[in-house]
């Protein structure tokens, strides 16, 4: 009886949950017919761009792809070679299509542009640790950051990081003297962390002594979290957030970001009680009638602390907090592998090594001063050496731009809202160009010789109003560490090109390291 009687409230439950599933079934057909009619939409402009196959609807040629990160990046760069001639090729992650741009005047259209700044929509997935700083940003909030960013380059501001380089150099030769006449080691982990005491303490104002401390656990989240954003950004169906949190990896990108942030949100705190204290200082020498000639070293979260906006509005904690994750991450990873491709070149040219050697006893003789701003400008031939090795290995392999707008290259149509993947990697290596492209020759850098060479075939910093604001500053760091390197020790390397396992992540970098052994100089 009681049975009979629960049974209409059964069947009207089961009834509302089959209305249910029937409603999400059929939301899911709309979002599904609503994401293939578009992609039929933009195939169907952009088919007459060479592309790539297999290609499937919604997937696109994401099938195509090796999941290991050195296999994927050799998978690209061998199809790059192969369509050398070819203007432009279109490649679809997923739903989304890109055009690739490697030649110098295709990749002008899109650089030399105020309209193209905007980053692409796997940019996204830097969000989380990066927010909307200046790498990520775009628009009116881009134009006023960097607006507002750009006097801490200055020259003078520079000059003051110079005395950290030159610290920080010191300790890391120091720590390499142990090799010198032993087995070949991997020094790609010593010039990392020496770039990241380097940049602790310019951007930051606090050592934190990662040279003294091998297992840092700051550098080994910087390192997973690129191996996690640039997996996420070649696999589709990790890009909704509720899935990839639920993932593996999402629960370990969320660990890491914690780490990140921890060490960041800390630093601040620290830096404006700091700023706090010595204001207070000053306040209560000067009614004392005191005066201290004491010189404060400067920092960048210094003058993100007290930097205002054209409407006279300092930044809020999280605009300080994304501005320096931002630095931190550019100007520690690319600067690394700048400073370990150097490294490792003339480690396998030893005629160019002399040369450079031949330039540091002319301007340093047998002292161990301090490199200064004036020894920058005749380091001619290093300058040389870091702009080849940049053009072999560029640090940042490639890079991406939304199109604010519809344009034409090389008389093909490219719709609006189709991102532009810019691989600097190949670009570098036209030998239209740059003759026998894959050969290490630093004089193809002698002001004679890049006379009239074309304005965007060389971007390891990108180019046009988007290009890196750092560039003078990873420029001074890689010639005072590699100059103070060099002027102790010759290097040698047995590792072949082929050994290097290129990695092309958010930084190219090699899988197995940079093998060298140390000789001390006479």
């Amino acid at each position: 009886m009681v049975l009979w009687a629960m049974a209409p409230e059964g069947a009207r439950l089961f009834s509302w949950v089959l209305a249910l599933f029937a409603l999400l079934a059929t939301l899911l057909a709309v979002l599904l017919a609503r994401l293939l009619l578009d992609q039929y939409w933009k195939y169907m402009e952009l088919k007459s761009i060479p592309g790539f196959s297999p290609w499937y609807p919604l997937l696109g040629n994401a099938l195509l792809f090796e999941r290991d990160g050195e296999a994927f990046f050799r998978q690209m760069m061998n199809y790059f070679e192969d369509f050398r001639n070819v203007p432009l090729l279109q490649l679809w992650v997923g739903p989304l299509p890109y055009v690739i741009l490697y030649h110098p005047d295709t990749i002008e259209v899109v650089l030399s542009s105020s309209k193209h700044i905007t980053k692409s929509r796997p940019y996204e997935f830097l969000h989380p640790w990066l927010g909307k700083g200046l790498l990520t940003s775009t628009g009116g909030k881009w134009r006023s950051r960097r607006k507002m960013l750009t006097p801490t380059f200055h020259f003078t501001i520079l000059e003051d990081f110079l005395e950290v380089m030159n610290e920080q150099a010191n300790i890391l030769v120091q720590k390499l003297e142990k090799h010198v006449d032993k087995e070949p080691f991997n020094c790609f982990f010593y010039i990392t962390l020496c770039a990241l005491d380097v940049i602790c303490e310019t951007a930051m104002g606090k050592s934190i002594g990662a040279q003294h401390n091998k297992d840092s656990e700051y550098v080994r989240a910087v390192y997973r979290m690129s191996v996690l954003i640039q997996e996420r950004q070649k696999s589709p169906w990790l890009w909704p957030d509720f899935l990839y949190h639920m993932s593996r990896d999402g629960r370990e990108h969320y660990r890491n970001l914690k780490i990140l942030h921890s060490f960041t949100d800390n630093v601040i705190a620290e830096k404006a009680q700091e700023l706090k204290n010595q204001e207070q200082h000053r306040s209560n020498a000067v009614s004392n009638g005191e005066q201290s000639g004491h010189k404060v070293r400067r920092a960048f979260l210094d003058m993100l602390l007290n930097a205002t906006d054209d409407d006279g509005k300092k930044l809020s904690y999280l605009d300080i907090r994304e501005e320096v994750d931002t630095f931190m991450f550019e100007g520690h990873d690319t600067t690394t592998a700048a400073m370990n491709w150097c490294i490792y070149l003339l480690a396998r040219h030893p005629e160019a090594q002399r040369k450079v050697h031949h330039e540091l006893d002319e301007i340093f003789g047998n002292s161990d001063r301090h490199v200064t701003m004036d020894d920058m400008k005749q380091l001619r031939y290093l300058d040389c050496v870091i702009k080849e090795a940049l053009r072999l290995f560029p640090s940042v392999p490639l890079f991406a731009r939304k199109l604010s707008e519809e344009c034409y290259i090389r008389g093909f149509r490219v719709p609006k809202g189709v991102d532009a993947l810019i691989l600097p990697f190949a670009l570098h290596r036209d030998p239209d160009v740059f003759p026998e492209p894959e050969e290490f020759r630093p004089e193809r850098f002698f002001p004679e010789n890049a006379a009239g060479r074309h304005p965007y075939a060389y971007v390891p910093f990108s180019a046009g109003p988007r290009n890196c604001i750092g560039q003078r500053f990873a420029q001074m760091e890689e010639k005072t560490i590699l100059a103070t390197i060099l002027r102790r020790f010759s290097v040698e390397s047995a590792q072949r090109r082929d050994q290097l396992d290129l990695v092309g992540e958010l930084i190219l970098r090699p899988d197995k390291g940079i093998w060298i052994q140390l000789k001390k100089r006479k």
